[in-house]
């Protein structure tokens, strides 16, 4: 047998191959070495590759959900507010009540009731997801600002910060258990369960889901549910952590959210969509984020490769739409 006969193969079979799926992970690897060879002294540090992780984690379970929501082919822009809105309810209920459960119980129900909110506007009212929780990012932004009168507000209680933050079982940090817990659960329903094929059918032809029998607006009621509380379980893990709340909280999160799911290979248009991509996505995010800081760039200049980022992965989320 000749090697042409056997090389050729090989070959096509690497033509073959969607390289846009898997520029994540390349980017991942490519990034990771590029600075611990340029940054060897600082990057490689086993404290600063922890804090890439723990710094990665909100962004990581916000990701997750906003992942159901693109997939849909929809879009949620209020997870940044919802945030803010959802750790100062947690603070104040947990100021006033000494109850850490309450005050968690709290934050969650305000990210369920922001989704319930927008969702029923995308459903019932059919309005575009776009303008919904455009004027939904405002208006939360405002309650935020608004509850507690612009000021800061405490998170004394131990229980509290120990679970959504400051807390180690084994010498783990306790939020990085939250990080693998929402991407194990994200997931299975996303793979493994028949919810996650109707999000994904739903985002490949609404019309025709709703005619195999799919609950399209219950589909995209529950994913806008699940992201904006997984963007209030953001905001506990910020109140746990930073061991305090203020409205500023997030608001810069949604450029860095929607790189990390859109560069971890999830479709702008939906009917595809990776969780795992979209936790490697948010490691890259933070891990640049990390380097840069390192390397000595400024916030201004963070942002903008941020920007670029988000440009390429745009770029290939069209390039793979029209190759379907």
């Amino acid at each position: 047998m000749s090697t042409t006969t056997v090389a050729r193969p090989l070959t096509d079979r690497i033509k073959e191959v969607n390289w846009s799926n898997y520029v994540v992970y390349i980017g991942f690897a490519v990034v990771f070495l590029f600075f611990a060879v340029t940054q060897t002294q600082y990057f490689l540090n086993f404290t600063n590759l922890t804090n890439i992780v723990i710094q990665a984690a909100p962004i990581s379970i916000m990701a997750i959900g906003l992942v159901f929501v693109l997939s849909t082919g929809e879009i949620d822009l209020s997870i940044g507010s919802t945030v803010a809105l959802s750790a100062l309810t947690a603070a104040v209920i947990l100021q006033n009540t000494g109850q850490w459960w309450l005050g968690a119980l709290a934050g969650l129900a305000v990210g369920a009731a922001v989704g319930l909110v927008n969702g029923i506007f995308i459903t019932v009212v059919r309005l575009p997801s776009f303008l919904v929780t455009l004027a939904t990012l405002g208006l939360i932004a405002g309650l935020a600002r608004q509850l507690t009168d612009l000021q800061s507000v405490p998170v004394t209680d131990d229980t509290f910060v120990w679970i959504f933050g400051g807390g180690k079982l084994f010498g783990v940090p306790l939020i990085i258990f939250w990080t693998v817990a929402a991407a194990l659960v994200g997931w299975h329903l996303l793979r493994q369960r028949r919810y996650g094929a109707h999000v994904l059918a739903v985002g490949n032809n609404t019309s025709a889901a709703r005619v195999a029998g799919i609950k399209a607006d219950r589909v995209k009621l529950m994913v806008f549910m699940g992201s904006a509380m997984t963007a209030a379980l953001a905001g506990l893990l910020y109140a746990g952590r930073l061991q305090g709340a203020r409205y500023t909280l997030g608001e810069t999160d949604l450029m860095t959210v929607i790189a990390a799911v859109i560069v971890g290979g999830t479709s702008l248009f939906g009917g595809k969509g990776t969780v795992v991509g979209a936790l490697i996505g948010a490691l890259l995010m933070s891990m640049i984020n990390n380097g840069l800081i390192l390397s000595g760039l400024n916030v201004s200049q963070q942002m903008i490769v941020r920007g670029i980022i988000i440009l390429i992965a745009v770029s290939f989320s069209l390039r793979s739409k029209k190759s379907v």
